[in-house]
């Protein structure tokens, strides 16, 4: 049985949380997207819900009194905001209707929206260092998405071209995000953590 057909038979009619896991560029908005499309097609209710949406403004998550690893790693995300507002909702079982302020990146600041989500929805949360332990106890089920150091940096080339030209692009995940990721994998191995692991090619959900 594939991981699709888990989660459709396994506790029907609760809201079930699934998190994306995987390092920086290895393709975990591209799968949430397209888990989505195959759960909506066996009329399943779908929210994807993006870790980055729930970082802190530039502020807090760059601090020169710390080392830039450092800062991505524990200053980057508002964990406490995320789990108190929407994980822990959804895990009591919860109707989530309510006001949530994301991250706005043009502004630096928070956007309030307005969220209406109705029970028995599958929320695919897709983000970085899911299976820290502030936040794993709260995914029925989390998929790593597994890429080379190699394709991720291409990708990430292309994709955060707002940091610069490609040498400033890897000189940021040098001293910034790779650090942080060699951090996580030494914590937790989290492709061995996780429950289904896929290659960035892999459509066997």
């Amino acid at each position: 049985m594939n991981f699709l057909s888990r989660l459709l038979n396994e506790d029907k009619g609760k809201n079930r949380i699934v998190g994306i896991d995987g390092l920086g560029g290895s393709g975990k908005t591209t799968l949430a997207n397209e888990f989505a499309v195959k759960l909506r097609r066996e009329d399943v209710s779908v929210q994807i819900l993006h870790l980055d949406d729930f970082i802190y403004p530039k502020d807090v998550r760059y601090d020169d009194t710390y080392p830039e690893w450092y800062c991505y790693y524990n200053l980057q995300w508002r964990y406490g905001y995320l789990i108190r507002e929407v994980l822990e909702p959804i895990r009591q079982g919860m109707k989530l209707s309510k006001q949530l302020e994301l991250y706005d990146r043009e502004s630096d600041r928070y956007r309030v929206v307005e969220m209406d989500f109705e029970m028995s929805t599958v929320f695919i949360v897709e983000g970085v260092f899911l299976q820290r332990e502030e936040l794993r106890e709260y995914f029925d089920f989390v998929i790593y998405v597994d890429a080379d150091r190699e394709t991720r940096m291409k990708r990430l080339i292309q994709r955060d071209s707002y940091i610069g030209r490609p040498e400033e692009i890897v000189a940021k995940y040098r001293t910034r995000y790779f650090p942080a990721e060699e951090h996580y994998e030494k914590l937790y191995a989290p492709k061995y953590m996780a429950d289904v692991v896929l290659g960035t090619r892999d459509t066997n959900l």
